[in-house]
C-alpha cells in the first residue's frame, strides 16, 4: 500500500434506494481487509421529516441526499477500485468519475462533521445570516454568544414573528 495521508471527504453515486446498503458493504469491506486507517467514515446524511397520515403527525426519517454516500477516505487507486466496484455504487462524484473531495465549506454546508470555529468574529448586536440546516437562509441579530458550547443564540424572524433560536458557530456568518 501506499503512505497514509489526510483522509479527505467523497461522494459515491449508488442506485436509488441502496445507499444504506452500499454504506454496509464498505463498512463490511473495510472490517475484512482491514482498512480502517484508509476509510475512516462513511455517512448517509438523513434528517427528520414530519409527515401526515390518517390524520397522525409523524416523525421519519428522510435520506438529505437520495442516490448519494458520503465517504471519508485516504484517495488511492487501490482503496478508488474498490469502493468503486462495491455492488450498488455507480461511480464517485467527480469530473469523468475521478473522485473530486468535497470543499471545507461543502462539509460545513451538509453538516458532515461538527466544525470547531476557533476564531468567530461575530459578537452581540451583529446580523448573520444562517447557512445550514432547517432555517438556511434566515437573516437574525446576535442576541448570545457561547464560545464554550460554540453556539449563538440569534433572534430571527420567522412568519413575523421574531423567534429566538440556538445554532453551532458553524452554521452561521457574519453579514456586512
Amino acid at each position: 500500500m501506499e503512505e497514509i495521508k489526510q483522509p479527505l471527504w467523497y461522494v459515491i453515486h449508488t442506485y436509488s434506494g441502496y445507499e444504506v446498503m452500499v454504506k454496509d458493504n464498505i463498512a463490511k469491506m473495510v472490517e475484512n481487509n482491514n482498512l480502517g486507517d484508509f476509510i475512516t467514515n462513511i455517512e448517509v446524511p438523513m434528517e427528520d421529516d414530519i409527515v401526515e397520515r390518517n390524520g397522525k403527525k409523524k416523525v421519519i426519517q428522510r435520506k438529505k441526499f437520495p442516490g448519494y454516500v458520503f465517504l471519508k477516505m485516504v484517495y488511492t487507486n487501490h482503496i478508488w477500485y474498490l469502493v468503486a466496484n462495491t455492488r450498488g455504487v455507480t461511480g464517485f462524484v467527480g469530473p469523468q468519475g475521478h473522485p473530486q473531495a468535497l470543499t471545507i465549506e461543502e462539509i460545513r454546508r451538509m453538516g458532515l462533521e461538527a466544525i470547531v470555529v476557533e476564531d468567530l468574529d461575530i459578537k452581540v448586536g451583529d446580523n448573520i445570516k444562517v447557512i445550514s440546516g432547517a432555517l438556511s437562509e434566515f437573516v437574525g441579530v446576535v442576541e448570545e454568544v457561547n464560545h464554550d458550547r460554540q453556539k449563538v443564540k440569534v433572534t430571527v424572524s420567522m412568519f413575523g414573528r421574531q423567534t429566538p433560536v440556538e445554532l453551532d458557530f458553524a452554521q452561521v456568518e457574519k453579514v456586512n
